[in-house]
């Protein structure tokens, strides 16, 4: 007998849905999204509201602070917020503490979930990942990041993070991020280990706020650490597995990052095809000329295709926290909707932008922000491009047709 896939939202995720998309039809339309972008900065009103709502951290336990919300839901609430900011600086906001945050507060101690998780779950406080190096970000074995035994029984570390998320935020909000690197070089990446750094600790300095393309409301920043001394109870994890938790945030980021630009590209299309039916041209609209019609299905029919693998993939996630799912074939499949997605989003502006002409490339429309936004996930951050082509290629081929040497 036939057994047939139910597709379907829960109620409950249905109702996340519609209360996340009514609160930011009110408090973050296109225009606060400009000035966001136009000023470099996300609202303290805004971060506070997405606290009040339940957005911010909202996998953790509720214990914590978060809602207990399964992966499904978290990309509901990251393809929503990135239909609303299709900048995607406030989608950033969200979707980092919500993967790394869950990360961090499955491995933190006591200590840091009271000094600084539960107070990021409210809007007070910020948890970001800092991984990337000067050296790059996506060779986590090849940091130059060191993790030494101190007195006290916890790490004394040195090294420089660079392009991290929020960190302006941070410092302002008194938070924090996840760092990872080297106790034992010898034994490569089983030789890691991760701590929860504060970033206005002693010995942690920020070196720059990077100027960026896009994603202008949040900052994007680096710092060093020198001689940072982390008491015991900041370690996140057993020793040596700072690896493998490291792998755990990027997959939960990259659903998320996934999710952002599939909201992101809808909106594009939205408003692109307002535009088409709006816009004249010899007697009659563009919409019904076939040059733009054959353009928008191929838009579509690619979202659509995209938009169900994230969401398979998102399942696949809750199959593995909750049922052991093979986390090597989930590997897979975020990498496929970390490289598809990203991509997907920037062509969509793209092609939208050229319906509209010399409209679209002033900064009167908005899709100029959502190109620059969602260029930043094809480039590389949670994972360059070819990453993710390497994971796909080894996972389905076998480890042993990918090794270079």
């Amino acid at each position: 007998m036939l057994k047939l896939v139910d597709f379907s939202f829960t109620e409950e995720q249905e109702l996340f849905r519609e209360a996340v998309k009514e609160w930011l039809s009110k408090n973050l339309t296109l225009e606060q999204v400009r000035e966001n972008d136009t000023k470099h900065e996300l609202p303290k009103s805004l971060i506070k509201g997405m606290g009040d709502l339940g957005l911010l951290l909202l996998t953790l336990p509720e214990e914590d602070g978060g809602s207990d919300a399964d992966w499904v839901t978290a990309t509901i609430g990251a393809e929503e917020l990135g239909y609303a900011d299709i900048s995607v600086a406030s989608p950033v906001f969200y979707l980092v503490q919500a993967s790394w945050g869950y990360v961090i507060n499955k491995l933190a101690s006591e200590t840091v979930k009271e000094k600084y998780i539960r107070r990021a779950a409210t809007g007070n406080g910020f948890i970001g990942i800092g991984v990337t190096e000067p050296g790059g970000g996506s060779d986590v074995a090849g940091f130059k990041t060191t993790f030494k035994p101190n007195a006290g029984g916890g790490w004394n570390i040195n090294g420089e993070k660079c392009y991290i998320s929020g960190t302006a935020e941070a410092s302002e909000m008194d938070g924090g991020y996840f760092v990872s690197g080297f106790n034992n070089r010898e034994a490569g990446h089983r030789g890691m280990t991760a701590a929860f750094v504060p970033i206005n600790y002693d010995g942690v300095e920020i070196t720059k706020r990077f100027d960026n393309m896009g994603r202008m409301a949040i900052s994007t920043g680096g710092f060093k650490m020198t001689d940072v001394n982390v008491p015991a109870e900041y370690q996140l994890g057993e020793t040596n597995k700072g690896f493998y938790s490291t792998m755990e945030g990027f997959d939960a980021a990259r659903v998320l990052v996934s999710a952002s630009c599939i909201g992101a590209a809808e909106r594009a299309m939205d408003i692109g095809m307002d535009y088409i039916k709006e816009r004249m041209a010899f007697g009659q609209p563009i919409a019904k000329y076939q040059g733009i019609q054959f353009d928008l299905a191929d838009m579509v029919a690619h979202h659509e295709a995209i938009k169900s693998l994230v969401y398979r993939t998102a399942w696949m996630l809750d199959k593995k926290y909750n049922e052991g799912f093979d986390a090597l074939e989930l590997a897979k499949y975020i990498s496929m909707c970390k490289y598809l997605a990203p991509h997907h989003a920037l062509d969509t502006f793209r092609r939208v932008l050229y319906w509209m002409g010399a409209y679209g490339y002033t900064k009167e429309c908005p899709l100029e922000m959502g190109m620059r936004g969602v260029m930043s996930y094809c480039i590389g951050a949670e994972g360059s491009a070819n990453i993710q082509k390497i994971v796909i290629a080894r996972e389905t081929m076998g480890r042993d047709w990918t090794k270079t040497r």
